[in-house]
C-alpha cells in the first residue's frame, strides 16, 4: 500500500504478506539458524542420532547431516537454502555436510550481531568474502601431501568418515574394504587417479553383523536364476549380456491371422517354438553358458536354456547390466542375430547363493574388475541403512583424497588454525570489513566447540587449550573426543581431504551472504481462490501476462 496526495494506491494484491528491512533479515537468519541447530548435535564421532518419522510411519535413524535435512519437511525459503548447502557438499565431496550447515548458521549468527551495530549487509558480505578466500589460502598452506599408494593413510581417511555412524566396532574392517574397492575401480590417467564411484555397487542384506560385510571382486545381482532346471553354479563362465527380450516379438503393425484348421494352428505354434529355439541355439553356438537379460525371458526359452545347461537371469536393471559388461568385458547386445564368441564376457564363477532370506547371483573373478560390489550386512534394517550411508561417505572421501592428494588433520584442528590466522590478518583490511573478517574467524571456532559439547567436554577449556597449542605452532592439534584431550590428530590418524574443508567454507559463506542480502520478503497467499468479479479478473490478467 502506498499513498499519493492522501489517496491510497494498491500495489500488491490483497492477502499478500510482506516483510521488509531488518525484520526480513532477522526472520531469514532465524530460520537458517534453526536448521543449523537441528543438526549441530550430530557433529563428530560422539554426535547424537535423529529419528525421522514420515507420514506413513516409516522410520529413518541417522546422524548423517544431509540425510536428516533431505528427510525433514521444510517450509521456510531461507531454511531450504541452507539445506541446499548440505546437498551441494554431499554431491561434491560426500562428507562434511554437517560442518557446512553448522558453519553457515554460525556465520549468520555473527552477522546478526554486526547488523545490530548498524553495519551494512554489503559490508559484512564483502568482509566474509575476503575472509573465506583467505581461509582457503590458509588451509592450502597447512594441507599435507599424501602418497596415494599408501594404503594405511587411505584407511585412516576412510575410518575418519565412518567413525560415529553405527559401525565403530567393525571400523578397521569397513575402512579396509572401502580403500580396496576404490583402488580396484581407480584408473590412472597422466599420473593422476580418476574414480567413478558408480562402479562401486552397494547391496544390502539384513542378517549377520556389520563385521560380515564383504567386498565381492565382481558384481552381485539382487535376482535369482529364472528356471529350477538351470545350473546354479558355473565355473569359467562365458557371459552374454542382452538388452533384447528372449521372447517372440509382436509385429510392428496390427495384423490379423486367420486360422481355419488345427494343422495351421499347430504350424503357427511350432513356428513360435522354432523362433525361440533358434534364439537359444545362437546363444549356445556362440559358447555362452550364462545369460543376463535386461528384459523378459519366455517360459519356453527358459526351458530350452535349461536344457542347454545355460544359467539365465532376467529383468536385470540397466545400471547392473552396464556394470556386468564393464566387469566381465562383455558387449551389451541388442540383436541376437549378430552374437559371436567375441561378444561374451568372462568370469571365473557365476553362482546363485542364499543371503539372508533371499537368493542373489554372484559374478566373481572377473578379468577386468572395474566394477565391484560391497555386500553390506547388519542386525536390522536401520543398521544396514546407516552402514550403507557411512560407506557411501567413505567411498567419496577416499576418492577425493586420491584425486587431490592433499589432506588436513581432523578434530577441529584446521578450523582453529584458520580462526587464529584470520584474526592476525583481519587488521590489515581496515575499515568495517575488518569487523566482518573477525566475526568470520570467531565463527570458525564453532566446529571444535560443537565437537567438545557433543562429547560432554567443557568447550571453553578445550578451546583455550587448542588456541594455546596452535599458537605454539602445533598446527595438527585437535580435539580427541575419546580421550577428552587436545592431541596431535595426525598421530592419532584422524585425517580428512582438504577439499571437504574448502568446499564447506565456500558453500557456507555463499549461502550466508545470499541470505544477508535479502531485505524484502513478499509472500502471496491464496490469490487464485479470490471470489468476486474483481478478484477473478485480476487473477486472469496476471495469468495471461
Amino acid at each position: 500500500m502506498a499513498t499519493l496526495q492522501g489517496t491510497p494506491v494498491l500495489i500488491l494484491k490483497e492477502g499478500t504478506q510482506r516483510t521488509v528491512g531488518r525484520d526480513a533479515q532477522r526472520m531469514n537468519i532465524t530460520a537458517a539458524r534453526v536448521i543449523a541447530e537441528a543438526v549441530r548435535s550430530t557433529l563428530g564421532p560422539k554426535g547424537m542420532d535423529k529419528m525421522l518419522v514420515d507420514s506413513l510411519g516409516d522410520v529413518v535413524i541417522t546422524n548423517d547431516g544431509v540425510t536428516i535435512l533431505k528427510e525433514i519437511d521444510v517450509e521456510h525459503p531461507a531454511a531450504k537454502m541452507i539445506i541446499e548447502v548440505a546437498k551441494t557438499q554431499d554431491n561434491e565431496v560426500g562428507d562434511g555436510t554437517t560442518t557446512a550447515v553448522v558453519l553457515a548458521g554460525e556465520l549468520l549468527k555473527k552477522a546478526e550481531e554486526l547488523l545490530d551495530q548498524d553495519i551494512h549487509p554489503t559490508v559484512i558480505a564483502r568482509g566474509y568474502r575476503l575472509a573465506a578466500s583467505k581461509a582457503v589460502e590458509i588451509l592450502e598452506n597447512i594441507a599435507m601431501d599424501i602418497d596415494v599408494e599408501d594404503v594405511e593413510t587411505l584407511k585412516k581417511i576412510a575410518a575418519t568418515a565412518i567413525t560415529g555412524k553405527h559401525s565403530e566396532y567393525a571400523l578397521e574392517h569397513l575402512a579396509g574394504l572401502v580403500v580396496e574397492a576404490v583402488k580396484r575401480v581407480a584408473e590412472k590417467v597422466d599420473d593422476k587417479y580418476k574414480i567413478d564411484e558408480d562402479n562401486i555397487k552397494i547391496e544390502k542384506r539384513q542378517g549377520g553383523s556389520v563385521a560380515d560385510t564383504k567386498l565381492v571382486n565382481g558384481i552381485v545381482i539382487d535376482k535369482e536364476v529364472v528356471h529350477a532346471g538351470m545350473p546354479k553354479r558355473i565355473r569359467d563362465a562365458k557371459i552374454a549380456v542382452l538388452k533384447a527380450a528372449l521372447e517372440v516379438k509382436e509385429t510392428e503393425t496390427d495384423a490379423e491371422i486367420r486360422i481355419t484348421d488345427p494343422d495351421q494352428l499347430m504350424k503357427f505354434i511350432e513356428q513360435e517354438e522354432k523362433m525361440l529355439r533358434d534364439m537359444v541355439d545362437k546363444i549356445a553356438a556362440a559358447g555362452a553358458n550364462v545369460v543376463f537379460c535386461q528384459k523378459g525371458i519366455d517360459d519356453l526359452a527358459q526351458y530350452y536354456l535349461a536344457k542347454a545347461g545355460i544359467l539365465a537371469v532376467r529383468r536385470v536393471k540397466q545400471s547392473d547390466i552396464e556394470k556386468i559388461a564393464k566387469a566381465t568385458g562383455a558387449k551389451i547386445l541388442t540383436d541376437l542375430r549378430e552374437i559371436t564368441s567375441e561378444d561374451l564376457g568372462y568370469a571365473e564363477l557365476v553362482e546363485e547363493r542364499k543371503v539372508g532370506d533371499e537368493k542373489m547371483v554372484f559374478i566373481e573373478g572377473c578379468k577386468n574388475p572395474k566394477a565391484v560390489t560391497l555386500l553390506v550386512r547388519g542386525g536390522s534394517e536401520h543398521v544396514v541403512d546407516e552402514v550403507e550411508r557411512s560407506l557411501n561417505d567413505a567411498i567419496k572421501v577416499v576418492k577425493t583424497a586420491l584425486e587431490s592428494g592433499k589432506v588436513v588433520a581432523g578434530g577441529g584442528a584446521p578450523e582453529i588454525e584458520v580462526s587464529l590466522r584470520l584474526k592476525e590478518w583481519a587488521p590489515s583490511l581496515g575499515g568495517r570489513e575488518q569487523l566482518a573478517a573477525e566475526a568470520f574467524a570467531s565463527a570458525m571456532e564453532t566446529i571444535p566447540r560443537a565437537l567438545a559439547e557433543n562429547s560432554g567436554l567443557d568447550p571453553i577449556d578445550i578451546l583455550v587449550e587448542l588456541r594455546r597449542a596452535h599458537e605454539e605452532g602445533k598446527k595438527t592439534y585437535g580435539v580427541d573426543v575419546f580421550s577428552g584431550k587436545v592431541v596431535d590428530m595426525k598421530e592419532v590418524g584422524v585425517l580428512e581431504p582438504l577439499r571437504i574443508k574448502t568446499q564447506a567454507i565456500a558453500s557456507a559463506t555463499e549461502v550466508a551472504i545470499m541470505i544477508l542480502r535479502i531485505d524484502d520478503v513478499i509472500a502471496a497467499k491464496g490469490l487464485e481462490s479470490k471470489e468476486g468479479p474483481e478478484g477473478e479478473t485480476g487473477g486472469d490478467e496476471d495469468s495471461e501476462e
